[in-house]
């Protein structure tokens, strides 16, 4: 418990610690620190379990990133900030944001990217300010996850990744806009920009594959094909704009003409959404001539280097990529909550598991056998 003077003091907690790359996590009891200047330490109210921590969580590259705690797609409630936060006080309700928004940098400033230079994709295990964890067990300390690690009931991110939400907004289920949902609604609107009466095709059909469908369905997109291995997905893809599900399995040609059979000559649009670098060729092979473009939003679990025959894009074809569907999260996020205030997105309908946090290894399994979209874990109250 948190002590009754006015400064920070140490909290100690419940957190799911991955002691190795693939090992069940532990519910240990941690200590996370006080927040420092430019930080605030956040209650976690619930997180989902998305497919990058499950990727993280099993790769043999970041041995040294061990012991660890995951997750990023979360919610909360600021609990006490650091010295000169002025933008969040105690009681705010927050998404954690696992890319950031300084608000000054080249990239912040400018209407073309988003990828902040202070705060973009943390990937050494420490907070942006001193390169120190804010957690620890046992006096050893515990490593970050893409500067949240939400699997704890308390957690210390820097000001710039977290925004403040309007209370009003339940926790439990805007906890998928601070990543998924909003990744692939932000790659159908933002990035592509599907144009009304398009042909669409998305490779791979979960959370982040039916964002993008949901999103080309709003456009009012004609068609959209979805593509996936897994059949048991189809009825769910359907309620989420779907026209076509094809399984590569039930098929002897390569599935990129089947895709251009279908869709007379191939998509207006391809996304990739498994984290496959070789399904991005694939994708690219099922588009238009001319004008044809594939975006590419899965991240690969090995082989990261993407191969293209340079006729590919002599044709007109266009590859881009798409970090959270190009928007500037703590400008952007906060419209995409008032819109599912509005019921003008579907947010709870991916929501397919609620678990405690004891039971995040049943999760994990739950995502490594393809039996769900997203699991929200929920932290005691």
């Amino acid at each position: 418990m948190a002590s009754s003077t006015s400064q920070p003091q140490v909290i100690t907690c419940k957190a799911a610690v991955a002691w190795g790359a693939g090992e069940a996590m532990v519910i240990e009891e941690v200590e996370v620190s006080p927040p420092q200047p430019m930080e605030i330490r956040v209650k976690v109210v619930a997180t989902a379990l998305c497919r990058s921590d499950f990727n993280a969580w099993l790769s043999q590259a970041t041995p040294h990133l061990f012991p660890r705690i995951f997750g990023h797609e979360a919610s909360g409630i600021v609990e006490s900030v650091g010295e000169g936060v002025t933008e969040f006080t105690k009681g705010d309700h927050v998404l954690t944001l696992f890319t950031g928004e300084c608000m000054s940098c080249k990239q912040c400033t400018s209407e073309k990217g988003n990828i902040c230079q202070v705060l973009g994709l943390e990937r050494k295990g420490v907070m942006h300010s001193d390169q120190k964890t804010r957690f620890s067990v046992r006096g050893k300390p515990v490593y970050h996850y893409c500067a949240v690690s939400s699997f704890s009931e308390y957690t210390v991110v820097h000001s710039g990744c977290a925004v403040k939400v309007d209370p009003k907004a339940p926790l439990e289920k805007i906890c998928l806009l601070s990543c998924g949902v909003a990744a692939g609604l932000g790659a159908a609107w933002k990035v592509a920009d599907i144009s009304k009466g398009s042909t669409v095709v998305i490779f791979g059909l979960g959370t982040l594959g039916l964002s993008v469908a949901q999103g080309a369905k709003i456009r009012g997109a004609s068609r959209i094909v979805g593509v996936e291995t897994n059949s048991e997905k189809s009825v769910k893809a359907k309620a989420f704009g779907v026209t076509d599900f094809i399984n590569p399995n039930d098929h002897d040609e390569p599935i990129q003409q089947v895709v251009k059979r279908i869709t007379n000559g191939g998509a207006d649009y391809s996304f990739e959404c498994v984290g496959e670098t070789a399904v991005i060729s694939t994708a690219l092979q099922s588009c238009c001539d001319g004008w044809g473009l594939t975006v590419t939003l899965g991240v690969p679990k090995s082989n990261p280097e993407v191969k293209a025959h340079f006729s590919t894009f002599l044709s007109g074809k266009t590859l881009k990529g798409s970090m959270l569907g190009g928007w500037k999260p703590k400008s952007d996020i906060p419209s995409l909550i008032e819109m599912y205030l509005n019921q003008e997105i579907q947010v709870d309908e991916y929501i397919s598991h609620n678990m405690p946090l004891e039971d995040i290894n049943q999760a994990f399994d739950l995502m490594k056998d393809g039996k769900c979209l997203r699991c929200v874990i929920h932290m005691p109250k």
